[in-house]
């Protein structure tokens, strides 16, 4: 793929205005920030002993929900309102309009995700490890951006690309390794979980976080695999874009 700054320039456009229009709302923040704590003090509660085996996996889900919050129904939004056929009116390449709007959804996913990872860190003495943490982060948030994206390109109504995001996203917190560590899943779960991408994000941070305790793989496959996710949703959104964008207008 090669782009010019150009084309970097229009993309990042769109990036800070997707940041505006949409990420910079009271309740998107609230819901951002509310939800990783409504999930911690629910385990917290349960069983204060449990909270730091937990922790990479709520740290894993905030930047999953924080990537996909807009990302999965703002291009089927956009087509309703009419802002998506002025985009493509404008001297913009289609690698520059979904770097464009895969980049605010990953970087608000890396936003929340670092918030729970920081409060974590002074709250229960989490290494830091250098600022691994925040790589896979930043990777992971990309990786589910892009999955956001993939899910709007192919719903034709907002109602549709929500209704379809909640069915990918409540049952991965579940199968990926979040709450219950992979190793103890059944074996039919246990090939599940390795189909999805939070697993990967999960189990890298179980290592960097709790010294490998509970995690599944080894963390070069986790890095592996989570890049593989990220150039494949990428190839696919990219290629769906191609053939489908116009008609969806």
């Amino acid at each position: 793929m090669r782009m010019g700054i150009s084309q970097l320039r229009r993309a990042w456009h769109i990036t800070a205005k997707d940041i505006r229009t949409y990420y910079y709302k009271p309740p998107l923040i609230s819901w951002g920030i509310l939800f990783p704590i409504v999930m911690i003090l629910a385990f917290y509660l349960r069983q204060p002993v449990d909270i730091r085996t937990v922790m990479p996996g709520l740290i894993g889900m905030t930047a999953l929900f924080g990537a996909t919050s807009v990302e999965a129904v703002a291009i089927a939004f956009e087509k309703r309102i009419g802002a998506l056929e002025r985009l493509l009116m404008a001297p913009l390449s289609n690698h520059a309009l979904l770097i464009g709007k895969t980049a605010s959804g990953a970087l608000f996913g890396t936003a929340t995700g670092v918030v729970v990872w920081l409060a974590a860190s002074l709250a229960w003495g989490f290494p830091l490890k250098a600022g691994a943490p925040l790589l896979l982060i930043v990777l992971g948030s990309v990786t589910f951006a892009l999955l956001g994206v993939l899910i709007s390109l192919v719903m034709r109504e907002v109602f549709d690309a929500m209704t379809v995001s909640n069915l990918f996203r409540f049952p991965m917190i579940f199968m990926s390794g979040v709450f219950v560590p992979i190793g103890t899943m059944a074996l039919p779960l246990q090939v599940l979980a390795s189909l999805l991408p939070l697993s990967y994000t999960v189990d890298a941070l179980r290592h960097l976080l709790l010294g490998g305790t509970g995690a599944f793989y080894p963390l070069w496959v986790d890095v592996l695999v989570s890049v593989a996710f990220a150039g494949i949703l990428y190839l696919a959104a990219y290629k769906l874009m191609q053939h489908r964008l116009e008609e969806l207008l």
